[in-house]
């Protein structure tokens, strides 16, 4: 058997680092294409290195552009490299362009395309990452799912139950596998943060920080919320960006408590997550991650498409009103609320074991 996995972000690389783990065990032939749309060289080769990854066989270096350059070059690109390779599936992960990009270059090839994380809906189309879920979910063979709602969305939309496999998270299958390890990060130590004694802000989404008067919003949260304690921010490429070119940076840098970072590794950001107070994004997989690690997460979004994390787990989505995050920030920080930790059903570890399963028995 031959498979083709596409990655292209970080996230990405997170979610299949477990799984090649795994297909390395079998008697499968894999080829790894990163589109690079994600082109931060250091960062790249941090996160191979420390999630175990082979490096990519074929790097695209597709990064410049707005959605439709993006997207045009990625399936181009992929295109060529299918038609030489001839897999007999190809792996797209999440739902960013490059899951798109590889969904579509291998649907048109007529090579059968797997879904990781299908079935996750915002329900909001305003959302890049909505369209890309919707449109990636429809050209898939295998439907991978983490959560009982996504397989209803997936069937409420007319898919076939014989597409549908809930097989967990693959995400948590990397951070289980990596968890001990973290634990030796000395992050904590080079930031001088106590355990509990600090928060974590990531920040990336476009209604976020695509606008000026979006990243005011979140600034004032932050001047308040970091008036009561530290607050760790690595900042986004994408964030940094538009904080110097709305002239937001010097207000940031102005308030004392708020610890500003480049991207930290995949182990460092691990550790400093699970020993964090309080953490605020607007993230999907941090919803995950909070809730396996049992910390609370305020999520600043006025939706989730990851609802077991807030229904069972440890996310409080409270939109991205100042005035309810600062107050349900505050109630964390002083224990008057507390989070549901339970962690949800088959995010035990083992997901890729289960997905390599499925594949090897349907070839």
């Amino acid at each position: 058997m031959k498979i083709v996995s596409v990655v292209g972000t970080r996230p990405n690389f997170i979610k299949l680092g477990a799984l090649v783990s795994e297909i390395r065990k079998h008697p499968i032939q894999h080829v790894l294409i990163h589109t690079g749309q994600h082109y931060d060289t250091e960062m790249d080769a941090l996160f191979f290195d420390e999630l175990h990854l082979p490096k990519p066989d074929i790097n695209l270096g597709i990064h410049a552009g707005n959605f439709s350059q993006q997207l045009g070059a990625m399936v181009l690109g992929l295109e060529k490299i299918l038609l030489k390779e001839k897999p007999d599936l190809v792996i797209v992960v999440g739902d960013v362009n490059s899951t798109l990009a590889g969904a579509f270059a291998a649907h048109t090839l007529g090579i059968p395309v797997a879904h990781v994380e299908a079935g996750l809906r915002s329900f909001d189309l305003e959302m890049p990452e909505e369209v890309n879920r919707i449109l990636t979910d429809r050209m898939s063979d295998f439907l991978f799912t983490t959560e009982k709602s996504a397989e209803t969305n997936l069937k409420k939309e007319g898919l076939s139950a014989k597409r549908i496999h809930f097989v967990g998270n693959v995400m948590i299958d990397t951070l289980l596998a990596h968890k001990e390890k973290s634990e030796t990060s000395k992050i904590l130590r080079k930031l001088a943060l106590e355990k509990d004694g600090y928060c974590v802000l990531t920040l990336h989404r476009p209604s976020n920080v695509d606008s000026k008067e979006g990243l005011q919003n979140i600034l004032a949260v932050l001047e308040k919320i970091q008036e009561k304690t530290k607050i760790v921010f690595p900042v986004h490429p994408r964030t940094k960006k538009n904080l110097q070119s709305f002239g937001l940076d010097k207000q940031l840098k102005k308030m004392k408590n708020v610890l500003l970072s480049e991207p930290l590794g995949y182990l460092d950001f691990l550790h400093l997550m699970a020993h964090a107070k309080l953490v605020l994004t607007d993230s999907g997989g941090i919803q995950e991650e909070t809730t396996v690690v049992g910390v609370p997460c305020i999520t600043l979004r006025n939706n989730t498409e990851r609802p077991v994390t807030s229904e069972q787990g440890t996310n409080l989505l409270v939109s991205t009103d100042k005035g309810k995050v600062v107050e349900k920030a505050l109630s964390v920080l002083t224990d008057k609320i507390t989070v549901r930790k339970k962690i949800p059903e088959l995010w035990d570890g083992k997901a890729s074991e289960r997905i390599v399963s499925i594949l090897l028995k349907s070839h």
